[in-house]
């Protein structure tokens, strides 16, 4: 097998694409041969040493993937050799073949292709689970989604239409606003063009959005949460623009709004049982055609760094996909 090694956690630049032996599955695993893997924004931040899971050195990065069982460990029985999977378990993915814990494994249902299937556990299950369990939205609400044209502010958009919700997508550039309308956003503001304040009044008659469904941080925080409805959820997803924003609590107080937070990763691990009616809810959505994962662009595995370069200059549109031949 190969698989793009960190043996030095400094940056995308030490990566190394090398063989290896091809590994048995210990009880327990299954080895997965891998048809697709997606780039997610953590998948940077662990091999910069910056993300809160740090695996022991060497490893190899690439958390969500999709291929085939090619071999099972004892105690195996949910899956089988030649089954379908995608999995996210953190590390393994930008490889050839990767072993994962069978019980992290979603099976694949026939006609679900291997690039929407390693795009889609991450955003889907963070996104469902900040708008549904976090926020408990209710149809016919006010959705603001910042970061609306990235992984999971697109799959934030189609749920929140899935919910009967009434979408505003923020996005960077007219070109992605664009994206977003053509997804079911009933509006769109260009972060880059006036103030974002006056253009969530105006998308909202003065009201302001019930939920705001936040993966950005940064400058745009405060202001989005300065213009929220009375009784809003502010739902705390990431800070891909890389400031952990200071929020002023008494902003909470006069709204009667809530800053919640949202780690779907800890939501999977402590209430599985919860996590797999959800996994198998949005399963049934796409077959229904309810989402569908925005796909970017697909690139040879072999081309790892230039998908970094490419997701480190802000143009990506949905996700980026990496795929073996």
């Amino acid at each position: 097998m190969h698989a793009w090694l960190c043996e030095n956690p400094v940056g995308v630049d030490a990566l190394q694409w090398k063989e290896l032996p091809t590994p048995e599955p210990k009880p327990g695993e299954v080895r997965v041969a891998i048809k697709a893997a997606s780039l997610n924004f953590p998948d940077l931040l662990i091999v910069q040493n910056k993300y809160q899971h740090k695996p022991p050195l060497p490893f190899v990065p690439g958390s969500e993937y999709a291929g085939v069982v090619e071999a099972v460990g004892e105690g195996v029985t949910q899956l089988k050799v030649g089954q379908g999977v995608a999995c996210l378990s953190g590390t393994g993915g930008f490889a050839t073949h990767t072993l994962a814990p069978a019980p992290l494994c979603m099976p694949l249902p026939d006609g679900f292709p291997f690039v929407d299937a390693a795009a889609f556990i991450m955003i889907y299950a963070t996104s469902h689970h900040a708008l549904v369990d976090r926020a408990q939205l209710k149809a016919g609400e006010t959705v603001l989604v910042l970061g609306a044209a990235g992984g999971v502010g697109t799959a934030a958009i189609q749920i929140a239409k899935a919910m009967g919700a009434r979408v505003i997508a923020a996005a960077s550039t007219d070109d992605k606003c664009a994206l977003c309308a053509s997804l079911g956003a009933d509006a769109t503001i260009n972060y880059g063009q006036g103030n974002l304040r006056d253009a969530i009044k105006a998308a909202t008659d003065g009201k302001g959005p019930d939920v705001i469904y936040d993966p950005v941080g940064g400058d745009f925080a405060e202001p989005a949460f300065r213009s929220i409805a009375w009784r809003g959820r502010y739902l705390v997803v990431g800070f891909a623009a890389g400031p952990i924003p200071s929020l002023p609590l008494n902003l909470a107080l006069l709204k009667g709004a809530s800053i919640v937070g949202v780690f779907w990763g800890d939501f999977a691990r402590r209430e599985p049982k919860a996590n797999a009616a959800m996994m198998a809810e949005l399963a049934g959505w796409y077959a229904q055609g309810k989402v569908k994962p925005v796909i970017d662009r697909t690139m040879p595995m072999a081309q790892l760094k230039q998908a970094y370069a490419h997701m480190g200059s802000r143009a990506v549109k949905g996700k980026l996909v990496m795929v073996n031949d």
